[in-house]
Parts: C-alpha cells; sequence; structure tokens
C-alpha cells in the first residue's frame, strides 16, 4: 500500500472517529465522495471538527474559507492537501 493510500485510509478512520459517524465504516467512504452536502452530509460544525483535526492530527493550519472548501471537497481532496501541506 502506498503512502497516500495509507493516508487516505487513515483519514477515513479519523473522520469517523472525529465526528462521531459510528454508523459509517471506512470502506463506506468513497475516496472522491463530496463530504459536504450529498456525499457524506456534514455540516459547518463537523468543518470545525476537521479543521481541528488536521491540525492536531497532521499539522495542517487551514488560512481562509476558501482553502477549507477545497481542502473538505472530498477525502482524496484532504489527503492531497495533507500532503501538500504537512509540516
Amino acid at each position: 500500500m502506498s503512502a497516500h493510500s495509507e493516508l487516505v485510509e487513515s483519514l477515513k478512520r479519523d473522520v469517523i472517529e472525529v465526528l462521531n459517524l459510528e454508523e459509517i465504516a471506512p470502506e463506506d467512504i468513497e475516496n472522491d465522495a463530496p463530504l459536504f452536502g450529498e456525499g457524506l452530509g456534514l455540516d459547518s460544525i463537523d468543518a470545525l471538527e476537521l479543521t481541528l483535526m488536521l491540525e492536531r492530527s497532521y499539522g495542517c493550519r487551514l488560512t481562509s474559507p476558501e482553502e477549507g472548501r477545497k481542502a473538505f471537497a472530498s477525502i482524496e481532496a484532504m489527503a492531497a492537501y495533507i500532503e501538500a501541506n504537512q509540516k
């Protein structure tokens, strides 16, 4: 498994844990499915939780709402953001 694939799987587990999505398994989350709206149906409170998770667990700090929208588009987008911005 590549480092990117491992990061994607780790992110799925972290999102489920941080947001208490007990009824969802990591394999239920498609890599490119939207996290907000029709995909997982997350909301603005969830976005705050994910922002904190990125800072604490991955050392990435979002600098603007626009950056957050791009980073949280999907699990795949979040993984790419971490790979590009991890300190």
